[in-house]
């Protein structure tokens, strides 16, 4: 996590600071961020085991991937005074991918105090892209959701 007075924490930090780490339906989906920070948040996905009845990447699986990546990334941006929850995603799908390792890459387009809002772009291994996706997340106070 980057804030303005602390160093970043590394991938393997950042997982270790979260309750569940990444989460059930991540691991299960294959899952890894390879760059994170308020601004900028990276992963791949496996299409293999994330495919619909024709063999074609599940529309489902890359909204997943859109959603973890903007929730990583607004998560840091509200750390350390805030919870991220999301509230809104959409995503319009392209073209299919049947095989190898989809890339999902989340750009922050508004970070502000209450809401952060991402665009998701899922790349195929020849850079072409599959699926964009825009998730919300509203920035809710951590204190209200202390144990």
């Amino acid at each position: 996590m980057t804030t303005p007075d602390a160093d970043p924490l590394s991938i393997d930090d950042y997982i270790a600071a979260m309750p569940e780490g990444m989460g059930g339906l991540n691991d299960k989906m294959g899952i890894r961020l390879t760059e994170i920070s308020a601004e900028r948040v990276v992963a791949t996905m496996p299409v293999e085991g994330n495919t619909q009845p024709y063999g074609l990447l599940h529309g489902g699986a890359s909204v997943v991937l859109a959603e973890t990546l903007g929730s990583v990334g607004s998560a840091i941006h509200a750390h350390p005074d805030r919870l991220s929850v999301g509230i809104e995603i959409n995503a319009t799908h392209h073209r299919s991918a049947t095989s190898g390792t989809v890339t999902g890459t989340a750009t922050a387009i508004h970070l502000g105090r209450t809401t952060a809002t991402y665009e998701v772009v899922v790349t195929d291994e020849r850079g072409k892209r599959v699926c964009t996706s825009r998730i919300t997340c509203a920035l809710m106070p951590r204190e209200r959701y202390a144990g």
